[in-house]
C-alpha cells in the first residue's frame, strides 16, 4: 500500500505526517524536513488543519482515521490512552488495570513509547504513579508544553478542577 506525507511547522518543531489514501498511520517530530518531495492529499490536509486547530486551542479531540502497527497489546495500551479525556491524566499503572494487565506497567510505559500516533493518541497525558511525568519518545520539553498548552486551554474555557479523567 503506497504511503504519502508531508511536513507542517508547529509550536513543537516540524512534524512529519505519513499515511495511505484512507488512514493516518503515522505523526513523528523531525528536527529538519528532509529533501523529500511534499505531498498533498485531502487526507494529510484535513490532519494539519486538525493539529492546526488543536495548537490554537479550537479543538479538543480529532476525528481523524488511522491505522496502528503493533503487537495486540499494544493496540489495547493506545486504545485505552485514546479514551483519556483533553487536558486529563493517567498512570501507567491506570492503563495496565484498564488494558486488564494490572502488573505490566513497564509494558505499557514501552507500548506508549511506540505510539506512532503523538498527539492523536495523546500518550503525553500518561504521568507516573507519583505524579512525575515520566518519558516521552518525542522529548520531555515537548509532553511539558502539551501538558501546559491543555491545561492552560482548560483554565481559560472552562471552570473543571478535576483533571484525573481518564475511563474505562
Amino acid at each position: 500500500m503506497h504511503k504519502h506525507s508531508t511536513y507542517f511547522h508547529s509550536p513543537l518543531g516540524i512534524i512529519k505526517i505519513e499515511a495511505t489514501s484512507e488512514k493516518i498511520t503515522s505523526i513523528r517530530f523531525l528536527d529538519s524536513i528532509p529533501g523529500h518531495h511534499i505531498q498533498e492529499t485531502k487526507l494529510l490536509n484535513e490532519s494539519i488543519r486538525q493539529l492546526l486547530e488543536y495548537f490554537n486551542k479550537a479543538r479538543q479531540n480529532f476525528s481523524l482515521p488511522y491505522e496502528t502497527e503493533g503487537t495486540e497489546f499494544q493496540k489495547q495500551v493506545w486504545d485505552r490512552v485514546a479514551e483519556i479525556k483533553y487536558a486529563g491524566r493517567a498512570t501507567y499503572k491506570d492503563i495496565a488495570r484498564a488494558a486488564n494487565s494490572p502488573n505490566a506497567c513497564r509494558a505499557v510505559g514501552n507500548a506508549v513509547s511506540a505510539n506512532p500516533l503523538p498527539i492523536i493518541i495523546p500518550c503525553h497525558r500518561i504521568i507516573g504513579s507519583h505524579g512525575r511525568l515520566g518519558g516521552f519518545s518525542s522529548g520531555l520539553w515537548r509532553k511539558e508544553w502539551l501538558l501546559e498548552h491543555e491545561q492552560n486551554n482548560m483554565n481559560q474555557h472552562l471552570s473543571c478542577s478535576d483533571t484525573a479523567s481518564y475511563k474505562k
